[in-house]
C-alpha cells in the first residue's frame, strides 16, 4: 500500500470486504432456500427454533455473546413466519 495515494485500501481491509460480502451472498441465499421450504413445511421453523438452545458463538472471551447469536436467528424465523 502506497502512502502517496489514499484511495488504495489494505490486504486486510480488501480481505474483510470480500468476507462480508460473502456472508451477505450467503445469507440471501440461505433465507431464499428457507423461505421456499418453510412454505412447503411450515413445521420446520418449530424445528429450527427448538434448537436454538444448542446455537452458540464462536468467538473467545468477552467478545462471545451466545445469546446476541440466538437472538439473531430468532429474527431471522420471525421474518421467516411472517413471510410464510
Amino acid at each position: 500500500m502506497s502512502t502517496s495515494d489514499p484511495t488504495e485500501i489494505s490486504a486486510d481491509t480488501a480481505e474483510g470486504i470480500a468476507a462480508r460480502r460473502r456472508e451477505m451472498a450467503v445469507e440471501h441465499i440461505l433465507f431464499g432456500a428457507l423461505r421456499h421450504l418453510a412454505g412447503r413445511h411450515p413445521a420446520m421453523l418449530d424445528e429450527l427454533e427448538a434448537s436454538l438452545p444448542h446455537l452458540w458463538d464462536r468467538s473467545e472471551g468477552t467478545a462471545r455473546d451466545d445469546e446476541a447469536v440466538r437472538e439473531i436467528a430468532r429474527r431471522f424465523i420471525r421474518s421467516l413466519r411472517a413471510e410464510a
